[in-house]
């Protein structure tokens, strides 16, 4: 009888070691972080250890996620707040941009708005290529990556030789696309493809219902 004979046996006949429960004390096995024998109760117990602390690792990383989408999810209704209070355009956007700043701790922001009954002066109504206007009426999610779009990285201004990471947020009204809302930062892991977009497609429904109301 070889190793794989004792262990269909054992399967086959799952109360042998309940109906022998003293070999649990005379049979040895390797310690798991060790050299010397224990017997197969105590092996038993450093198994169960193991499998607790992983749980308990498991568990931590849960209440860790659980607690920053809390404290995200806090973010974005202030930010929310501050628009539906802001009673004009400019109100607005100073809403905008010092929420980002300050609470999302995003250092380079950009707005570009087209395709607006209300056109105003000013960086955000600047004009957009058509082949920009085509790239943000395509996506269908945000895009979160390396600054690959030139035209975007020069709406930075001076921040654009040091942006290494954006988010590029449509601005949808129904299913037509009026603007971009870009978000950059120094840190090449800031906005990632492989990052969650939820709560940033939700900054951009939030800012785009908020812009229809000013603009029109």
């Amino acid at each position: 009888m070889n190793a794989a004979d004792v262990a269909r046996y054992l399967k086959e006949h799952p109360d042998f070691l309940a109906e022998h429960g003293e070999l649990f004390t005379q049979l040895t096995v390797p310690h798991p972080h060790g050299g010397q024998a224990i017997s197969l109760a105590e092996r038993q117990l450093h198994a169960l250890r193991d499998k607790i602390r992983l749980l308990e690792g498991k568990l931590s990383e849960l209440i860790r996620f659980g607690e920053e989408n809390d404290e995200i999810g806090e973010k974005v209704h202030r930010l929310t707040l501050a628009l539906l209070e802001a009673e004009d355009y400019e109100t607005l956007r100073h809403a905008l941009f010092e929420n980002l700043r300050d609470d999302f701790s995003v250092p380079s922001i950009a707005l570009r708005i087209w395709n607006s009954v209300l056109t105003r002066e000013g960086e955000d109504f600047a004009a957009v290529s058509e082949a920009m206007r085509f790239f943000a009426g395509d996506m269908r999610h945000p895009y979160c990556g390396a600054p690959v779009n030139l035209e975007v990285l020069e709406w930075f201004g001076a921040d654009s030789a040091h942006v290494r990471s954006v988010a590029l947020i449509p601005l949808r009204r129904d299913a037509q696309t009026f603007g971009l809302l870009a978000l950059g930062s120094q840190e090449n892991e800031r906005f990632y493809p492989e990052m969650g977009t939820l709560y940033v497609s939700r900054i951009g429904d939030i800012v785009a219902s908020a812009l229809r109301r000013q603009l029109g």
